[in-house]
């Protein structure tokens, strides 16, 4: 029998041993586990990051309720300079969560990084409310403070991003799954939430409250900058309950360098001679260490999945463009998306996730995410069908050679029409009695594209022959005045599309002698020349105007407009032909739309669905499935999907000129067929168990520290 043979024991080492004896280590002291919300398994420290989410939501939100109106009617600047800076800030929003992730899994960790670039955020705010001043400098100044807090913002509320979440979801214990994807749900409760009330408040410090004159932009934005002061106090104020990870370093280098040594230490040993190895990351394993490309593994894996997700954004944000104006042409607008997902949240945790796992069924995240797909390509079927509803409804355009005209007799008897030309047709079978309301406009072709028509106006036993140049695909008034015992005619272009943003769409014709000022209310005002001048078209809010205040150089009155409908364009003609004085005659160019806003609630309902079941699964599987050293990096990535998705649709919208209603079925079609793709992608994804995922290292230096000091233990004894 060998003597050295090793024995059942296993305290034999081959290491010095000690001859002095060593001391025991000192008893550590029990970690004071973290409070709890009412004795649950929530911790405490999750309200201030809920709070605070709530907050910011509300100041980003609220800014950009009035962004658009800010540029419109304070830098005055035109509409599509506007929706540009608009939709380049929207994306640098959703870019910069790359730059905060990095800075908080490798440098600062998420609570530095939240706290740090919460202060860029606020003063992003105060350097766009004192853009919003008027007394602060001129245009210039202003457009200049304005693109600088917009910088700052965008840096504040992109950085912020990806580290709230994920801080939020570290605070959970590993066996406190359940409770962690419920915090999830919560927590875009908070942004919605948020996006809800603001949507609705900061419109109204615009309008209803008065800075130096003007519409208070500066209250406007100065509100939600106050709020994000108020979340960055409330996050500061939880401070002590965090659990706090540190960074890991640079990972977003290692991650980098990682890949390209794998794929180019493959390449150099592409002979055939040399054995494969089971991963291509594998090929790694020469310079990184196993951790390391196992993190970057499962992170391949998880973008791997991604890249079919920004078609489902693609059809998501087009709530804010293409939803809205279809919505322009119906005869409400509703703010309908953040309160179904206010409702829809709880709806499916509380209610119907616990049916379907009752009857069986295992709905993974990955099937939720599918069906939330496949619930937004029913949304834009719907869309598409009420697209279509609209298209009939609509009054005709006209075409190629084609024109539109209405004749307004404002003369003090009927006057008869009559084009000179080939058929010498007539506009109405019927003369046109004086103030006579027109049912519709006539259709008249042209032999070019611009043409000179010659009219025949029988007035008594007058002929008056008048002549006017017309353009094709134009909308046209021919209007009749008395002109001494005579009559003449003017011919006016009308409105061919007024986007009219849910409200309704005014000009004037004044037949005074005396030019005319009319106030339509907060900085709505505009002159009429005297002698049948004609106004361009304003847009006012809709509802009753019973006693707009006008005034000429020596007397004041009122006009009553009576009811402005939702996406009207009306003409008033201004005249002084009874006792009571200046009244106003009224016409529509543009009728009333006669379609229920309630045709858009199906398409809601759904979308709204899709959005509960895809993004707050998403945002969950995405913490849940991250390694412990890129939980900020994965976030960053899911936003990133959303900024792509906002990308397609602007690339669509540039050089398609495709009918809407096919643009929104071919939206539809595009993701039923990304939906079957990431589902095959998804039935071969094996997800991580939070067992497998592996903790920072700060966790695990105890349990090393414990082992080695039972080493050296043993060692002595022996």
């Amino acid at each position: 029998m060998n003597p050295f043979q090793k024995n059942e024991s296993k305290e034999t080492f081959f290491s010095p041993v000690s001859t002095e004896e060593v001391p025991p280590p000192p008893p550590s002291l029990p970690k004071k586990p973290p409070p709890k919300i009412c004795g649950s398994n929530y911790p405490l420290s999750i309200v201030f990051i809920v709070v605070n989410e709530f907050c910011e939501r509300f100041s980003y939100y609220g800014m950009k309720a009035v962004l658009t109106l800010y540029f419109l009617y304070f830098l005055h600047w035109n509409e599509d300079t506007s929706t540009s800076v608009y939709h380049a800030f929207s994306s640098l929003c959703y870019f910069t969560p790359i730059l905060g992730a990095a800075i908080a899994d490798s440098w600062l960790g998420k609570f530095k990084t939240i706290m740090y670039l919460s202060l860029v955020y606020v003063l992003g705010h105060v350097i766009k409310s004192l853009g919003a001043l008027p007394i602060l400098g001129g245009h210039m100044v202003h457009t200049v403070l304005s693109l600088v807090g917009l910088s700052l913002i965008a840096l504040g509320t992109g950085g912020i991003k990806p580290c709230v979440a994920a801080f939020g979801g570290d605070q959970f214990e590993k066996t406190h799954e359940q409770e962690r994807t419920r915090y999830f749900s919560v927590f875009y409760l908070s942004i919605n939430a948020g996006s809800l009330i603001s949507t609705f408040v900061t419109p109204m410090l615009r309008g209803d409250v008065q800075c130096f004159g003007e519409d208070c932009y500066a209250l406007a934005f100065g509100i939600p900058g106050l709020l994000m002061l108020i979340a960055l106090v409330v996050f500061a104020m939880g401070s002590k309950m965090y659990k706090k990870t540190p960074p890991e370093g640079n990972i977003v280098t290692q991650v980098i360098k990682c890949i390209w040594f794998a794929i180019s230490n493959r390449f150099k040993n592409r002979s055939g001679d040399i054995p494969k190895r089971q991963h291509w990351l594998d090929w790694a394993a020469e310079k990184y260490p196993k951790q390391l490309i196992m993190d970057v593994k499962a992170l391949t894996r998880i973008l791997f999945l991604y890249i079919p997700l920004p078609m489902f954004w693609a059809l998501l944000e087009q709530q804010g463009s293409r939803w809205t104006l279809q919505a322009t042409r119906m005869n409400r607008n509703l703010v309908l998306n953040p309160l179904l997902v206010l409702i829809f949240i709880p709806l499916f945790d509380l209610v119907i996730y616990p049916l379907v796992s009752k009857c069986g069924i295992n709905f993974s995240s990955l099937r939720k995410m599918a069906v939330g797909m496949i619930l937004a390509c029913l949304a834009f079927a719907v869309v598409a069908v009420v697209e279509t509803k609209i298209n009939e409804m609509a009054p005709p355009q006209p075409g190629p050679q084609e024109i539109f005209l209405q004749v307004l007799n404002l003369a003090d008897d009927e006057v008869k029409v009559t084009v000179v030309g080939d058929d010498n047709n007539s506009l109405l079978p019927e003369s046109i009695k004086s103030f006579q309301k027109m049912p519709h406009y006539s259709k008249l072709h042209l032999k070019t594209k611009s043409q000179d028509f010659h009219f025949h106006l029988k007035y008594h036993n007058l002929s008056v022959y008048t002549e006017h140049s017309v353009e094709e695909k134009k909308w046209y008034s021919l209007i009749i005045r008395e002109d001494g015992e005579s009559v003449s005619s003017m011919m006016v272009k009308d409105a061919e599309n007024i986007t009219t943003n849910g409200m309704t769409a005014v000009r004037f014709l004044n037949t005074l002698h005396k030019e005319v000022n009319i106030n339509l209310g907060t900085d709505i005002s505009l002159n009429v020349g005297e002698d049948y001048g004609v106004s361009a078209y304003r847009t006012v809010q809709i509802g009753e105007y019973p006693a707009v205040h006008c005034k000429t150089e020596d007397d004041d009155f009122s006009l009553n407009l009576g009811l402005l409908n939702f996406g009207a364009a009306y003409l008033f003609v201004i005249t002084n032909s009874t006792h009571q004085g200046p009244h106003a005659w009224k016409t529509e160019d543009i009728p009333a739309s006669k379609i229920s806003i309630a045709w858009q609630l199906p398409q809601y309902v759904l979308v709204t669905a899709g959005e509960v079941m895809f993004s707050v699964t998403g945002l969950e599987f995405s913490y849940s499935q991250a390694p412990s050293s890129m939980k900020s990096v994965l976030q960053a990535a899911w936003l990133l999907t959303i900024g792509v998705g906002n990308f397609i649709v602007l690339t669509v919208a540039q050089f398609s000129d495709l009918v809407q209603w096919v643009e929104f079925t071919l939206f539809s079609c595009l993701l039923l067929l990304v939906c079957l793709i990431f589902s095959i992608m998804g039935y071969y994804y094996v997800p991580l168990k939070s067992e497998d995922i592996q903790e920072p290292a700060a966790k695990k230096i105890p349990h090393i520290q414990e082992n080695t000091i039972n080493l050296e233990t043993k060692n002595t004894k022996l």
